[in-house]
Formats: structure tokens, C-alpha cells, sequence
């Protein structure tokens, strides 16, 4: 019994840290007014050098629709451990998906970017609809989209 109080005492002194170094950060996503399906989004985090590191929220309810959000789906390699907990319902043309999600402040200012890839069923793919520099300058900034999506802000 003593030995595994300890155990616990210990992981519990390793993790507290790290959890008090992330950051609540609230994506807000505002689609234009496309007139078809609800849009499949992948909002997602790559390093300086454009490779996948994180999966910050999907919106879409289908996993066989993923594969559409390229650049996510080839970086995320689909495994479901990759958006688990963090997916959500498809959003609707001119609709407004606003999710808060925790982020390592390690991540801020450091090289890193946010990018959403959009997919709308009988439509086509948009990979990197909006790429975002991860920076405390940027947020509150709204960054225009490419495609479906008309502007993405992210704010801490």
C-alpha cells in the first residue's frame, strides 16, 4: 500500500507541471454562405517546417469523410487516438463553429502554425483553407480562408 501512495505522489508531481502549462485557446471558425452540405473541418497544429504535430478539433461525425481533409488525414495518419474526445458535428454553410481546446504554451511563439483543411461533400477539398502563425500577437487577428471558410480567429 505504502508503495503505491508514493507511486501516485510521484506521477501526480510529474504531470501537475505540465498541466499548468497549457493554455485554453477558443477557435472560432466562420463558414460563408456556400449553399451546400455541412463542411467537414480538421483544425490542426504543424511545426515551423509544415509537418503535423497535434489535432486541436474535427467537426464532422463520419470518420469515412476524414480521409478528404488531406493534409490532416496524411499527418494525423487517421488514427482515431488522434480525435478522439475532440470532434464534433459537421458545420453548416454561413454557421459559426467556436470550440475552446488546451494548448502548451511551449507552442506559442515558437515556429508553430494552425491550419484548417475544409471538405464539403460533392464539392471540392480545400487543404490549408487557413494557415495561421501561432502567435500571443495574432490572437483576437482574424485570418481569411481560401475557401469554404471565411475567416478563422483563435484567442487565448
Amino acid at each position: 500500500m505504502k508503495k503505491t501512495v508514493i507511486s501516485l505522489c510521484l506521477a501526480c508531481a510529474i504531470a501537475l507541471p505540465g498541466l499548468a502549462q497549457a493554455k485554453p485557446l477558443t477557435l472560432t471558425t466562420q463558414l460563408k454562405d456556400y449553399g451546400g452540405s455541412g463542411a467537414y473541418l480538421a483544425i490542426y497544429v504543424t511545426n515551423g517546417k509544415g509537418p503535423y504535430q497535434k489535432t486541436l478539433w474535427v467537426s464532422g461525425k463520419k470518420p469515412k469523410y476524414y480521409k478528404n481533409l488531406r493534409d490532416w488525414a496524411r499527418g494525423s495518419g487517421l488514427k482515431s487516438s488522434e480525435f478522439d474526445g475532440v470532434s464534433g458535428a459537421s458545420v453548416g454553410s454561413g454557421r459559426t463553429l467556436k470550440v475552446t481546446v488546451d494548448l502548451a504554451d511551449a507552442l506559442i511563439d515558437a515556429g508553430y502554425e494552425i491550419r484548417v483543411d475544409s471538405a464539403v461533400e460533392d464539392e471540392r477539398d480545400i487543404p490549408s483553407d487557413v494557415r495561421t502563425g501561432l502567435t500571443a500577437a495574432g490572437a483576437g487577428k482574424s485570418s481569411p480562408g481560401r475557401g469554404y471558410i471565411q475567416s478563422f480567429t483563435y484567442d487565448m
